[in-house]
């Protein structure tokens, strides 16, 4: 059921008061200067509560940036580790100082996306948006991460947000990390361990650059074939940008 109530100021001008009722649903009412628009208000707004779509919209406009990385950080952060509790504290508070005054309804993926490219530029200590020492694309993932999961609980949990802007946001892509290739004496000691372990099924798992591989195979295994490694039992390799992954199996 919705009505609409003519009220006139003291000074004589008119307002018109919308207001929806829905059996299971608390009353909503909204004032506007033209009744066209109160009309249009009790479309949209019948037609959002029956479809559920409503009361979340309405939440979002209540609650802001601030408050959500605050009630994060105090329920859902105590049951983190002390490092993430420090990391994802400091990465909240950052956010808190770009976007803490909007509210959850104003904070599209377009604003979240100029703060990211900022951090990328000045970093997150660079208050004053001058050119600074530049954040790797790993460290503008991670407090991308943490507002991430702070809207996730803002969204599935506390029904403040209808869905995350943050599926819309492209993360940087970060660069493949250093690579450890074993020594030749590591490898022989990695190599001996299997042989004397119990387990029948072991895999061994590591990466070698070819040099050593071609110094203790009996055949260099670049092109996938199955060969002997050193009087080892068989193993296959494969090759992925220049690593070769050997994966031993110790039939004995």
């Amino acid at each position: 059921m919705a009505s609409i109530q003519e009220r006139k100021s003291k000074d004589g001008k008119v307002s018109y008061r919308a207001q929806v009722r829905l059996m299971g649903h608390p009353p909503q009412s909204a004032t506007f200067d033209r009744k066209t628009d109160a009309k249009r208000w009790i479309s949209e707004t019948e037609g959002a509560i029956r479809e559920g779509r409503y009361f979340k919209t309405n939440e979002s406009r209540k609650h802001t940036l601030g408050e959500m990385c605050d009630k994060y950080a105090q329920l859902v952060l105590p049951a983190r580790g002390a490092s993430m509790q420090r990391s994802q504290k400091q990465q909240l508070e950052w956010w808190k100082s770009r976007l803490g005054k909007y509210t959850l309804a104003e904070v599209t993926p377009a604003l979240i996306g100029e703060q990211r490219d900022y951090l990328a530029q000045y970093g997150p200590s660079n208050a004053l948006g001058t050119p600074d020492k530049r954040p790797s694309p790993a460290t503008v993932v991670r407090y991308l991460a943490a507002l991430s999961v702070a809207f996730t609980h803002a969204t599935n949990e506390w029904g403040w947000i209808e869905s995350s802007p943050m599926a819309k946001v492209k993360k940087p892509k970060e660069p493949k990390g250093r690579i450890r290739y074993l020594s030749e004496e590591e490898c022989a000691a990695l190599l001996d361990s299997c042989r004397r372990s119990e387990h029948r099924y072991l895999i061994r798992s590591f990466c070698l650059q070819s040099q050593p591989v071609r110094d203790m195979a009996k055949s260099c295994p670049c092109n996938g074939r199955t060969s002997t490694f050193a009087g080892s039992g068989p193993f296959y390799s494969t090759q992925r940008t220049g690593i070769h992954v050997l994966y031993s199996y110790l039939l004995n």
